[in-house]
């Protein structure tokens, strides 16, 4: 998990360092944790490179939990990565009509108009609206069951004091 410590040796951070160290943006409650669920899943999906670094800043605008948004953006990597595009791939094609169709034909139509004029034209808009979409929900339900998560916690830890007390008195 990221430290303060980290991103105060980054050097090209230094200019807003003051605001990325505010001691709330570190803390972990309620409000903050589910919002930096979200925006690690948001920023995770949508951004390539740089993912940790870019959860950190844009946690100062929506006050989430940098360390939450940095190890959240972790969702995507080398294993799941390859799951998320071709998903992505299928829900963009879904979205924008593309239902695939018979193989042999697909395979025509790639020869007859090049490798790259087919990602361009057929798998990038799907891939790009895709992903959009999958970030987007991703990140609705992540912050839904991490709110939920944290309720639970909260409550188990209130009944654990409610019996310690009814138990000692």
């Amino acid at each position: 998990m990221p430290t303060r410590e980290t991103f105060e040796r980054i050097g090209w951070l230094r200019p807003i360092a003051h605001r990325i160290l505010l001691p709330e943006l570190w803390r972990f409650h309620r409000r903050s944790v589910p919002r930096g669920v979200a925006l690690g899943v948001l920023v995770g999906v949508l951004i390539p490179v740089a993912q940790t670094v870019f959860a950190a800043i844009f946690a100062l605008p929506s006050r989430a939990n940098v360390p939450v948004a940095a190890l959240t953006t972790f969702i995507t990597n080398p294993f799941t990565t390859p799951a998320i595009w071709a998903f992505s791939i299928w829900i963009g094609r879904m979205m924008l009509g593309h239902h695939g169709g018979d193989p042999a034909v697909v395979e025509g139509v790639n020869k007859a108009m090049g490798w790259s004029e087919w990602l361009l034209r057929d798998v990038g808009p799907a891939l790009g609206l895709g992903l959009v979409v999958v970030a987007v929900v991703g990140a609705v339900l992540g912050y839904l069951v991490a709110s939920i998560t944290w309720r639970m916690w909260i409550a188990h830890k209130w009944r654990h004091r409610r019996h310690e007390r009814q138990r000692n008195d």
